[in-house]
């Protein structure tokens, strides 16, 4: 089966190759430049009509949003979390979708609060994203400590470990001190991040993408 992964090292696409390398199955990358115009090429266009990454193509046809390339690679291949039929899987899919569609943009926020709110209202914004972000950090973190899924852990990588390492790298390694989100207070989580940076398919993907040495616990701050 030929897949082929839409990329822009330390975009959401990384998320995506991390899953590939995790679950050993070949794939092409097609590297895009957005000063080029490459989003609103007619070509990319018909694969997301959003223009945006990350796109995975396949024999089926093009996939794209970030969790339904997740469960689908899952789903078809294994390895990333419960398939179904097996324990745990509505956990999974809620924590996953979790990440998807509450974690993920509170992380936009912070990081880029005037995109929906305006200039004017950014810095509000941001502020109320970034309380919404620790409290989600903290619900996170109440999953390891109390419930120690296999499939969210140190010693399994998974697909929310690596989603939630790209994320969180975002975020950790803002400029701005007030608003860089801190690891500190959530130990359970560390150990988790910290895990999944050591595993072979995420350091060949940190190689690939020139992530940094440690890049999902302590990513450099971009000036």
């Amino acid at each position: 089966m030929t897949l082929t992964l839409y990329h822009i090292p330390d975009w959401g696409s990384s998320i995506i190759r991390l899953a590939l390398e995790e679950i050993g199955q070949p794939y092409e990358i097609r590297l895009l430049d957005w000063d080029a115009g490459d989003f609103d090429a007619p070509d990319f266009r018909a694969l997301n009509p959003q223009g945006l990454i990350p796109v995975l193509a396949t024999p089926e046809g093009p996939i794209f949003e970030t969790a339904a390339i997740l469960l689908w690679l899952n789903e078809r291949f294994g390895g990333l979390g419960p398939r179904e039929g097996e324990p745990d899987r509505l956990a999974f899919l809620s924590w996953l979708f979790f990440v998807a569609n509450t974690l993920h943009p509170t992380v936009l926020a912070v990081a880029y609060p005037h995109r929906a709110a305006g200039e004017e209202a950014a810095p509000e914004t941001r502020r109320l994203a970034f309380e919404r972000l620790n409290q989600q950090a903290a619900m996170l973190e109440s999953l390891i400590t109390t419930k120690s899924p296999a499939w969210f852990s140190s010693a399994r990588a998974g697909a929310l470990g690596y989603y939630l390492a790209i994320l969180l790298r975002w975020v950790i390694a803002l400029p701005e001190e007030a608003y860089r989100f801190s690891l500190r207070p959530f130990p359970a989580l560390h150990a988790v991040l910290a895990a999944h940076e050591t595993f072979p398919a995420a350091r060949r993907v940190i190689a690939a993408d020139a992530l940094g040495p440690h890049p999902f616990t302590t990513p450099v701050a971009v000036p």
